[in-house]
């Protein structure tokens, strides 16, 4: 975080917090009340003050005030990049370097997540043509088109661990997850609200 923001929150550490003000989209937007935040500042700003608490709910901290954010899927979205010496690697949509891959997914709508050492993200819906080519089978060898068409069109019901993900040097198993289920396994608040009693603005 800036350094003005954690001298702010040192200082003033009552603020009441924000509730249903602040979206993060799936292409890694942020939104006020529904309308597209353009700014490069202060998507910048934003970007460099997110965080989670204890309770798994994510938030910009806005100087001394808490600003929590609703979200339309996961805590990050991840843009591909080419890697020197080729290869794919991440970054998160605050503009943050995704870390080391440890896991990935394809949910039951043909999107990919994957969990990183930032936390978990999907990778945006632009950049999944690209990453097909970073698909391959169990021992390495690329996967044909009908065994792709087959995993995106029904994830469900593809065989496990017939994919697998190529990021950087890793080699990660494709496994399936229920999008339903994605807030629970990774330990987060969607939409976050206040308690009962809690005073906010």
């Amino acid at each position: 975080m800036d350094e003005i923001v954690l001298r702010a929150a040192r200082k003033w550490p009552d603020v009441p917090a924000v509730y249903g003000w602040l979206n993060l989209g799936r292409r890694g937007h942020w939104s006020i009340k529904g309308e597209r935040i353009a700014n490069a500042a202060l998507t910048g700003f934003i970007g460099r003050n997110y965080a989670c608490d204890a309770m798994g709910r994510w938030f910009f901290q806005n100087g001394p005030q808490r600003v929590f954010v609703a979200l339309e899927y996961v805590p990050y979205v991840y843009r591909t990049r080419p890697l020197e010496g080729g290869g794919v690697g991440l970054t998160a949509h605050t503009g943050a370097p995704a870390g080391m891959p440890r896991a990935a997914w394809l949910d039951d709508a043909g999107a990919v997540l994957v969990e990183t050492e930032l936390g978990v993200g999907v990778v945006h819906d632009l950049d999944l043509p690209g990453l097909l080519g970073s698909l391959c089978g169990s021992s390495g060898e690329p996967l044909d088109d009908v065994v792709i068409e087959r995993l995106l069109a029904d994830p469900p019901s593809a065989e496990p661990g017939v994919a697998r993900l190529r990021l950087g040097e890793l080699t990660l198993c494709l496994a399936h997850i229920r999008s339903a289920e994605v807030p629970a396994r990774f330990g987060f608040d969607p939409d976050p609200r206040p308690a009962p009693g809690e005073p906010e603005c």
